[in-house]
């Protein structure tokens, strides 16, 4: 659900309280107008965080789309059983589990120390 509100600054600026409690509830924003035109839109700081982190992955991740469609054909197929466990990919990158109780990982020590001859 969309709640959108379109009103004039100069009536914001009378219902800037309300406004500020009215767009904690998701999905709430106002746009604001200026001369009939739309100027500013005011939403919660949560809102607007959401919507920043959401803009930095699909920068990050710019094919994500196809990404989650190409796992939900491999879902309906059966094709994801043959992806590699997190357990196996944290082997491959050294770490070991250290905690299994709490499934806490540790960097696996891959130096041997040598032994030292006495002279």
């Amino acid at each position: 659900m969309n709640n959108k509100h379109i009103i004039s600054i100069t009536e914001a600026r009378k219902r800037l309280f309300q406004i500020a409690d009215d767009v904690q509830i998701p999905d709430t924003h106002y746009v604001l107008t200026e001369n009939g035109r739309p100027k500013v839109v005011l939403m919660s700081v949560d809102e607007f965080d959401s919507w920043t982190e959401t803009m930095e992955v699909m920068k990050d991740f710019p094919n994500l789309d196809k990404d989650i469609a190409e796992v939900e054909r491999d879902v309906k197929s059966g094709a994801y059983k043959q992806y590699i466990s997190l357990e196996n990919l944290m082997l491959g990158h050294g770490f070991v589990l250290a905690d299994e109780s709490k499934n806490k990982y540790e960097v696996a020590n891959k130096t041997k120390k040598k032994s030292r001859k006495r002279a």
